[in-house]
This record gives C-alpha cells, structure tokens and sequence, in this order.
C-alpha cells in the first residue's frame, strides 16, 4: 500500500494539488485495504505528507483492523465535517477531488464547506484509475483464479445444459456452480441469450426456452477477493447450420487477429481497429460489433484501459484487457468471443483457457 501511496502523491505533485479526497469504493480499497463495499459511505483524504479515512461508526473498526496505516476521522453521519477538520492538520490551498463520482448535492455541500476552511476544490477525472490499470502480481494472481472458476463454471454448464431449459436457469446453474467452488459472487448479472435475444449484445436473462440448432450467448464472469474475471462463449445445442458456422468464422477471425497484434505500446483506437477492420471485411459487415472490442477488468469489470474507436490509451505491460468482438443480426441472434489477456511488451498472455474454436461450441 506504501508503494499506492508514494505514486498518489507523485499526482499530486504533477497537478499542483495539496491533497485529494477520494469517495470510489474501489479506490478507496486500493489504497488502503478497506472499502470496495456497495453502499459504503467514507472518504479518504491523501496529502503530501498524511493520509485519512472518514466514515461513520459502522465502519470504525474494520477501518481500524484492515486501514491500520490511516487515521480515522469519526464523522459520524456528518459528511462534510472533515473538510473543516482536516486543514487544521495540514495547510491546503487547493484540493482535488473525483469528479466523476460525486453528486451535485455533495459537491454543493463541498464547496461550501471548503470555502469556510479556506481552501479550492478541484475536479480530477480518472486520477486512481490510471494507476489501478497496470496491475502487480499479486492482483493478477486474484483476477487468474476468478478466470479459472469462470472456466470450470463454462465447462459445467456444456456438459449439462439441454434444450427447453430457460436462460434463467442457464445462469442460475453457471452462478451456483461459481459460489460453490470458490467465488464470492457473480461480477455482473449473467448475460445467458438464445436465439433472436442474442442479438442484445447486453441483454438480460428471460424465462425464454432454449431452441436446438439456435446461438446461445453467455457472458459470464466472477469475483474473488474483490477481483473480477469475464468471458464470452457462443455455443450451439445439436448442429450448427451454415449460417452459423459463417458468422462464428468471421467473429473467430477478428478476435484472433486482435489477440496476435495487441501488445503494450498499442493504442486502445488501434487495437479495436484489428478486430474491427477484419468484421467489416466479412459478409456480416452490416452487423459487426458497434461497442468497443474491451476493457480493463480488475477491481471493477469494466475498467482502464480501453480498445474501442474513442480510446486515447495507450497499453502497459501489465494492464488487462478483454477482446470481444461480436455479430449481431436482428431475428437470428448474435456471437461474441471474449477472452480476458494481460499485456506484455511482446504480446499477450491469454488467461480465459475455455476452448473457442467452433468444433468445441457444437454441444450434442
């Protein structure tokens, strides 16, 4: 955490801030080993030189056991009482604070408060995040053993799924199977979609039967100590006609080719450039993937970097990313692979170990 610490503060010092308040769950967990709860309610205040963390009393003790490093200010259900408190401490002329995550009510509440203690508050986008993309090892060995569970969970449910089963109980069976064998919940509601409904490339699970001969799409991925995993597999009950095979060609293509070019020096607009140029170039060009062809997955599913058209990242070793190409046509259905990969200077290392070439999506 020292280390989280040190490079925060080396942000402070390139945006000319005295210190920065941090609301995101997520962030917050990051640098301190607390938070990352869904209704938690706390802030962290980092300066050059100290650090704390202000909640109320149902987390005094966890903040206390977990955030030992960190003073804790007990504000009670007040808020705003640590922004007066605080410059007491350490003086502060200018102050940052995430701007993507705070509510107009709060920030109105802020500003008042910051302007009674005498000091500026400063929106700041993207500040944590940025560090939390390039990942150390002990993250990536979190986020490897939610893709094996994600894995054993997709090879579970190919070996029991039948048709007349509905999406539902899909995705009820691939979460039991997930909280069974080792992972503390699903990321993210399942996407189980058959037939016509695959062509959502987000829609929910419904009551739905699944058809023989019809594209089954399940986007599916864990959490384990605080850390996500995410794949995509189209699979296929009897046989895979024509039509199929065709669009889980042109699909495979652009997924591999990204998968072979992507490494850290890439730009994010041009590694979804790779799969996109080959999706347009199929048959289906008319229905190829309008998202983006991935994200980040760490702390949460969807996180930096990005690849899609309006990404500015450029890749480190060491940042995660999905591919995820797709086809979607209305009235048929869709197929997208997605893998989960960490980059490296010379490549990729693909962690999702689920087969993806079309013999292996034909379940009899």
């Amino acid at each position: 955490m020292n280390d989280r610490l040190a490079n925060v503060r080396a942000k402070l010092a390139e945006q000319n801030l005295d210190a920065l308040l941090i609301t995101v769950p997520d962030n917050l967990y990051y640098l301190s080993g607390f938070g990352g709860g869904e209704y938690l309610d706390a802030t962290m205040v980092i300066s050059r030189d100290q650090h704390w963390i202000s909640t109320d009393s149902r987390y005094y003790e966890e903040v206390k056991q977990r955030a030992p490093n960190f003073t804790l200010f007990e504000a009670g259900y007040d808020r705003v009482k640590v922004l007066g408190e605080f410059p007491k401490q350490v003086p502060v002329s200018t102050v940052g604070f995430e701007a993507a995550h705070l509510t107009v009510a709060t920030l109105k509440d802020w500003s008042k408060a910051a302007r009674k203690a005498g000091f500026k508050l400063k929106p700041t986008t993207g500040l944590i995040e940025e560090l939390r993309a390039v990942k150390d090892e002990g993250e990536l060995a979190k986020i490897k053993r939610a893709v094996q569970i994600t894995d054993d969970a997709f090879r579970h449910l190919v070996a029991c799924v039948k048709p007349g089963m509905t999406e539902k109980q899909v995705a009820w069976i691939i979460e039991t199977y997930m909280r069974e064998h080792g992972a503390d919940k699903v990321a993210f509601t399942l996407l189980v979609q058959s037939g016509p409904n695959g062509a959502f490339p987000h829609g929910e699970p419904t009551a739905r039967p699944i058809a023989v001969g019809e594209p089954l799409l399940l986007d599916i991925g864990c959490r384990v100590d605080h850390y996500n995993s995410d794949m995509t597999r189209t699979i296929i009950l009897g046989e895979a006609d024509d039509r199929f095979k065709q669009v889980y060609a042109a699909v495979l293509k652009a997924h591999t080719t990204a998968a072979r070019r992507i490494k850290a020096g890439v730009k994010g607009k041009r590694a979804d450039a790779f799969a996109r140029a080959v999706a347009e170039k199929s048959e289906f060009k008319d229905h190829a993937f309008q998202h983006g062809l991935g994200h980040g997955v760490g702390l949460q599913v969807h996180e930096a970097p990005r690849a899609s058209k309006l990404s500015k990242d450029t890749y480190k070793a060491n940042m995660t990313l999905t591919i995820e190409p797709g086809i979607y046509i209305p009235g048929w259905g869709g197929v997208r692979i997605e893998d989960l990969v960490v980059i490296h200077e010379d490549g990729v290392d693909v962690l999702t170990q689920s087969p993806k070439e079309l013999k292996d999506m034909v379940v009899k």
